[in-house]
C-alpha cells in the first residue's frame, strides 16, 4: 500500500487545527494533541519539525503556544507531506532517471512521472484555508 505516515496525518491535523483558530489565537501543544486524537509523544515531535519547516511558530510563556507562521491561504498540504516525509517521489527514477539503469528502455517511467506531477498539483493546491473551511462545513449542527 502506498500511504504517508502516520506521523504526517498527525502533521496535517496539528496545521488544520491551527487554520481553524481565528487569526491572532495561540493554542498549546497539548490542547492540539487531546483535540485531534494525537498521542502526547508524537506531538512535540511533529509541531519541531513543523516549525523547522517554518510552517508553525512557537512561543514559550504565559500567553505562549502555537500559531501558524503564515496565513493558511500560503500552507499547502503539500508542503506539510514534505516537512514531514521529504520530498514527493513514487519512484526514485522520477527525482533521479540517471539511478535507472533501464530508463531509455522502461514504458513505466512516463506513467510514474505523470502521477507524480498530478499528485503533486493536487497536494499543492490544497492549501488549509480550503481546508479548514470544508471541515468548518462538516461539522454537524448544535
Amino acid at each position: 500500500m502506498l500511504s504517508i505516515s502516520r506521523q504526517t496525518d498527525y502533521a496535517c491535523r496539528v496545521v488544520l487545527h491551527l487554520a481553524m483558530l481565528p487569526p491572532g489565537e495561540r493554542v498549546t501543544a497539548q490542547d492540539i494533541a487531546k483535540r485531534r486524537l494525537i498521542p502526547s509523544a508524537f506531538v512535540r515531535r511533529i509541531i519541531t519539525q513543523l516549525a523547522n519547516a517554518r510552517l508553525v511558530n512557537t512561543t514559550r510563556g504565559a500567553s505562549g503556544g502555537l500559531a501558524l507562521a503564515r496565513p493558511a491561504s500560503q500552507i499547502s498540504l503539500m508542503e506539510v507531506v514534505e516537512a514531514i516525509e521529504g520530498p514527493l517521489a513514487l519512484n526514485g527514477c522520477v527525482v533521479n532517471p540517471r539511478e535507472c539503469p533501464l530508463m531509455k528502455t522502461c514504458s513505466v517511467h512516463e506513467t510514474w512521472v505523470h502521477a507524480h506531477d498530478v499528485l503533486g498539483a493536487e497536494l499543492s493546491q490544497a492549501t488549509f484555508d480550503k481546508l479548514a473551511q470544508h471541515s468548518a462545513n462538516l461539522r454537524p449542527s448544535p
